[in-house]
C-alpha cells in the first residue's frame, strides 16, 4: 500500500509548528514564571515526539518512496531554487530519535538548572538548537542545509558560553566557533562549486549531475566541512573544550544534534562519494586516525565529562570509517543508537556532579553506587552499550560496522587502528565505572547527594530503555540497502568482542594495580602525551598566536618602524638637508682662504657679466 505523501508532510509540519510555537511566544510579554515556560517547552517537545511517530509508523508500514515537497523561492533565467524538504528514511527516523532524546534532556534540565533565573531563555536556546538541526536533516538543497548548519553553530556558541562570566566558558565558545569556521569554508566552497559547475543547489540533482564531472574537489570540501562540525582529527579540540557549558548542553550537543551534522552531510552525498575512491579513502583514514587518537586521549583524563566527550569524538571517528567503507546506512544506524546511550551517560555525569557539589574529578569520587544506585546503574549500562556489549543498542551498529570493515578489501591499517580504538573504548569505559561507581567513597562527606527527583529518574529510565532496545528495533524494522556478507570466518565474526574483552580485562588489571600503588608514578612520556591530548592544543593554540605575534613584531618593529618610517620620516629630512647645511656651515667659518675664494669668484663673475 502506498501512503499519500500528504500524511507525512502534514505530520512533520505539525511537529515543526509545535516546536516553533514556544519560540514565537517568547516574542510577546508573558506573566508566566520562567519555570512554567520551561515546562511548556518540554511538553511541546514531548508532543512533537508523539506526533513524529505517525510518519515513522507509515514508513515502516508501507515503505513509501522518498517524499519531497517543493515551493518556488528563486526563479531567474539562469537559476531556479525551491524551498525543498526531503522526508526520506533518514529524516523520518532521525526526527523521532532527536525529539525523544531532547525530551529526556529537557526533563533533566528542569532539575539541573532549577536555580538559574534565566531557565526559560536557556530552554528556548535548546529548542532553537533542535529546530536548526531538524531544518538541516530535512533539507533537500544546500541553501536550507546551510541555514540549519549555521543555526546549530550559532546556538552552540550561545549555549557553551552560557556561564559567560567564566573566562574558560567564553574561551571554549570562541574555540567552537573558530574551528567550525574552518569547516564552514568547506561548505561554502561546495556551494560555490555546485552553483558554478552544475547551476543547482538541489542535493539529489548534485548527486546525479556531478558524477559526470571531476567531483574530487567538492567532495574534499564536503569532508573538510564534516571534519569541522563532527570534530575529526585536526579540528577536534573544540569538542572536549565544549564541556565548559552546562551538562544538558553537553548532552544535547554530543548525542543527537551538532556533532552528527557533519556525518549527516556525508550521508546525504553518499551516492556521489561512492563514485570517488579517493574521497572514500580520505574518510576511512581520517575516521581511523580520529577514533584511535581520541580514545588514547580519553584513557588518562580525570574530568568525567571530558572522558565522555572524547568517547563521542571516538564514535564519530567510527562513523567516518563507516562512510569510508561506503556504508552510509550503518553510519546512520550508529548515529541513532549512539544518541541514546551518550545522552544517558552525560545525564548520569550531570547527576553525579550535582550530587557531589560540582565535583568533576573522578579521583575524588568512588563508592557512589551506595548513594545514587539508579544513576550508577544507568552509568554502567551506558558504558556497556558504548563498548558494544551483545544485545544492547551499541552492539547492533558497532558490531555490524566492524564486521563490514573486517570483510572489506580496503586498508588493513585502518582496520588495525579501529580495532585498537575498540579495545581502548572498553578500557576508558571501565575506568569511569571503576573510579566512580566501585571502591570506597573518596567524596566530601557533606555532599548534597540526592537522585530522588522524578526529573532525574524518568529521563534516565527513558534513555535506558532506548539504550537497551533501540538497536534491536531499528535493525528489525529497517532492512539494509546493501546486503551484508552472510558468511565469514569465526575470528572475523568475533573480532569486535575479542578486542573489547581484551581491553576490558587489561583495564581492570591496570586499575587494580594503580589502586594498590605498586608503581607510584606512570611512565611519564606516554602518560603526558595522552593527558595533554597529544600536545595538539598546546602546539596549535600557542603556536599560531606566537607566530602571529612574532610576525607582527617583525613587520611592525623591524620593517615599518626601523626601516620604512626611519627612511621616509626623520632620516629622509636629515639625508636631504645635510649636504646643503654642511656646505653653508663650511662657508661661514671666517677662514681667510674662504674669503679669498669668494673674492676671486665674484670678481670673475663681474668681469664675465661686464664683457657681455
Amino acid at each position: 500500500m502506498q501512503v499519500p505523501s500528504v500524511y507525512t508532510t502534514s505530520a512533520i509540519i505539525l511537529v515543526l509548528t509545535l516546536l516553533s510555537a514556544p519560540v514565537l511566544a517568547r516574542l510577546f510579554p508573558s506573566k508566566e514564571t520562567p519555570h512554567s515556560l520551561a515546562a511548556r517547552i518540554k511538553t511541546a517537545v514531548m508532543l512533537g515526539f508523539l506526533v513524529s511517530l505517525v510518519p515513522l509508523s507509515y514508513y515502516f508500514y508501507s515503505k513509501p518512496d522518498t517524499t519531497t515537497n517543493s515551493w518556488p523561492l528563486i526563479n531567474t533565467e539562469s537559476f531556479h531554487m525551491t524551498v525543498s524538504c526531503d522526508f526520506d528514511f533518514y529524516a523520518l527516523v532521525f526526527i523521532p530519535v532527536a525529539l525523544y532524546v531532547t525530551w529526556s534532556i529537557l526533563d533533566f534540565t528542569l532539575w539541573y538548572m532549577d536555580s538559574d533565573k534565566n531557565i526559560a531563555r536557556f530552554f528556548t536556546y535548546l529548542l532553537v538548537f533542535l529546530l536548526a538541526m531538524m531544518v538541516l536533516v530535512t533539507a533537500n538543497n544546500l541553501y536550507q542545509l546551510f541555514i540549519g548548519w549555521e543555526g546549530v553553530g550559532m546556538m552552540s556558541f550561545l549555549l557553551i558560553g552560557w556561564w559567560h562570566s567564566r573566562a574558560d566558558a567564553n574561551t571554549a565558545a570562541l574555540q567552537a566557533v573558530a574551528y567550525n569556521r574552518v569547516g564552514d569554508i568547506g561548505l561554502l566552497f561546495l556551494m560555490g562549486w555546485t552553483l558554478g559547475a552544475l547551476n543547482s543547489w538541489q542535493i539529489d540533482e548534485i548527486n546525479q549531475l556531478a558524477q559526470d564531472k571531476q567531483a574530487l574537489p567538492p567532495l574534499i570540501a564536503t569532508i573538510i566541512a564534516a571534519t569541522g562540525k563532527s570534530a575529526q582529527f585536526g579540528l577536534h579540540p573544540w569538542l572536549p573544550a565544549a564541556m565548559e557549558g552546562p551538562t544538558p548542553v553537553s548532552s544535547l550537543l554530543h548525542s543527537s544534534t551538532m556533532v552528527v551534522a557533519g556525518i549527516f552531510l556525508l550521508i546525504r552525498f553518499s551516492d556521489l562519494l561512492a563514485t570517488c575512491p579517493t574521497a572514500l579513502t580520505i574518510c576511512l583514514w581520517l575516521g581511523a586516525l580520529t577514533t584511535l587518537f581520541t580514545a588514547l586521549c580519553a584513557l588518562t583524563q580525570n574530568d568525567i565529562k571530558k572522558i565522555i566527550a572524547f568517547s563521542t569524538s571516538s564514535q564519530l571517528g567510527l562513523m567516518m570509517v563507516t562512510i569510508g567503507l561506503n556504508q552510509p546506512q550503518l553510519a546512520f544506524l550508529h548515529i541513532c543508537t549512539h544518541a541514546f546511550f551518550k545522552a544517558m551517560l552525560f545525564i548520569c555525569a550531570g547527576s553525579i556532579i550535582h550530587c557531589l557539589n560540582d565535583e568533576q574529578d573522578i579521583r575524588k569520587m568512588g563508592g557512589v553506587h551506595r548513594l545514587a544506585p539508579f544513576t550508577c546503574a544507568c552509568l554502567a549500562l551506558g558504558s556497556l552499550a558504548l563498548t558494544g556489549t551483545p544485545f544492547l543498542a551499541g552492539f547492533f551498529s558497532k558490531d555490524a560496522i566492524i564486521e563490514a570493515l573486517n570483510t572489506s578489501y580496503l586498508n588493513a591499517w585502518a582496520l588495525a587502528l579501529t580495532l585498537v580504538a575498540t579495545a581502548l573504548t572498553a578500557a576508558y569505559s571501565i575506568r569511569i565505572v571503576y573510579y566512580v561507581v566501585m571502591g570506597r567513597p573518596r567524596i566530601n562527606p557533606f555532599s548534597p547527594v540526592n537522585e530522588n527527583s522524578p526529573h532525574v529518574i524518568k529521563p534516565l529510565k527513558r534513555l535506558a530503555w532506548g539504550s537497551i532496545a533501540s538497536g534491536l528495533l531499528l535493525t528489525s524494522y529497517i532492512l539494509p540497502e546493501k546486503t551484508p556478507l552472510m558468511t565469514m570466518h569465526p575470528i572475523l565474526k568475533m573480532a569486535a568482542i575479542i578486542v573489547t574483552l581484551f581491553g576490558l580485562f587489561i583495564a581492570i588489571e591496570l586499575a587494580s594495580i594503580v589502586a594498590k600503588q605498586f608503581k607510584a608514578t606512570p611512565y611519564s612520556t606516554p602518560h603526558r602525551f595522552s593527558n595533554m591530548l597529544g600536545f595538539f592544543p598546546m602546539v596549535v593554540h600557542r603556536g599560531v598566536p606566537k607566530m602571529s605575534m612574532t610576525m607582527g613584531q617583525k613587520l611592525a618593529g623591524q620593517v615599518v618602524d626601523q626601516t620604512w618610517l626611519e627612511k621616509v620620516g626623520p632620516k629622509a629630512v636629515i639625508s636631504s638637508n645635510q649636504p646643503m647645511i654642511s656646505t653653508m656651515s663650511n662657508l661661514q667659518r671666517g677662514l681667510l682662504l674662504t674669503h679669498l675664494a669668494m673674492f676671486v669668484l665674484t670678481l670673475t663673475l663681474a668681469i664675465i657679466m661686464g664683457f657681455r
